[in-house]
């Protein structure tokens, strides 16, 4: 199973690690702990050094009751830090956490490779037809409403057979348009009650069906701490926990604030598969 990143194959046969860099004030868990240009370049150059294959970074926070910015305000916090990184790591795997299809466009030309759209193209329809024309690797996420409405938004007919529904129908329509390269984010935490979460962990398997890519982003997120009845920051443990059951059910991809935790676990079970 692969994706072509910048003309680069990546083979995700063995899971690979996409560090997390959030550009935001108001982040769950690092909000406004990446502010400068030296915080920013010291940060990647951990998590590419820990192992990351990609470095995943946002600037519009996704967390339940998220303000709302504007799409300059997005862009600007961006497109500098984006051409800075670039430029002191050449080589970078970027992907841009974004749901606005100008935003994919600006950053896939300023030099990122891949887009994470949270809201699977429904906060704006002209997205697909974007992927389509970049023709980059796009990250569909399941979540109903918005990140300021999500958690009300946690009902289903049947949890498992809708999102199942849902992915099937994103990727007919980019598979129609010409998109090579989807990967799946069943979006933990997004739309879901804490027992819908653990539901999908234990189900995550069953989304293998479609024979392309799992991304599984559970970091820190507080299906773990509210459960454990502890913090964000104490929640390092849980996530390696959770990323080790993710790749066990199938996931290709962690999206994690922890490289080098995330990248044992998956040198661990590869481990223990090739024995």
């Amino acid at each position: 199973m692969n994706i072509n990143c910048k003309g680069k194959i990546i083979d995700l046969s063995i899971p690979k690690v996409m560090g997390v860099l959030n550009l935001t004030p108001d982040s769950f868990f690092d909000g406004g702990k990446y502010n400068s240009d030296k915080e920013i370049l010291l940060q990647t150059e951990k998590m590419l050094t820990e192992g990351a294959t990609f470095i995943d970074i946002g600037a519009y926070s996704s967390r339940p009751n998220a303000k709302h910015i504007e799409e300059s305000e997005e862009l600007s916090r961006l497109i500098s830090n984006l051409e800075m990184i670039i430029r002191e790591f050449p080589n970078v795997l970027i992907s841009i956490d974004t749901f606005r299809s100008k935003i994919a466009k600006h950053c896939i030309e300023a030099g990122a490779c891949m887009i994470n759209d949270v809201s699977g193209g429904n906060l704006d329809y002209q997205m697909f037809e974007t992927i389509a024309k970049l023709q980059v690797p796009y990250i569909i996420m399941h979540m109903q409403g918005t990140p300021q409405t999500m958690q009300k938004n946690t009902t289903y007919i049947h949890l498992l057979n809708d999102i199942i529904f849902y992915f099937s129908k994103k990727v007919n329509d980019l598979r129609a348009l010409g998109v090579n390269d989807i990967i799946l984010d069943i979006g933990f935490g997004f739309s879901k009650t804490l027992d819908q979460n653990y539901k999908l962990l234990n189900k995550l398997n069953l989304f293998s069906k479609f024979e392309i890519p799992i991304l599984t982003g559970i970091s820190r997120k507080s299906m773990l701490y509210k459960y454990l009845d502890i913090s964000p920051i104490e929640a390092l443990n849980a996530t390696t926990v959770a990323n080790t059951l993710a790749i066990l059910q199938g996931t290709n991809i962690l999206r994690v604030h922890d490289v080098k935790e995330a990248v044992q676990a998956v040198k661990i079970i590869q481990k223990i598969k090739g024995l």
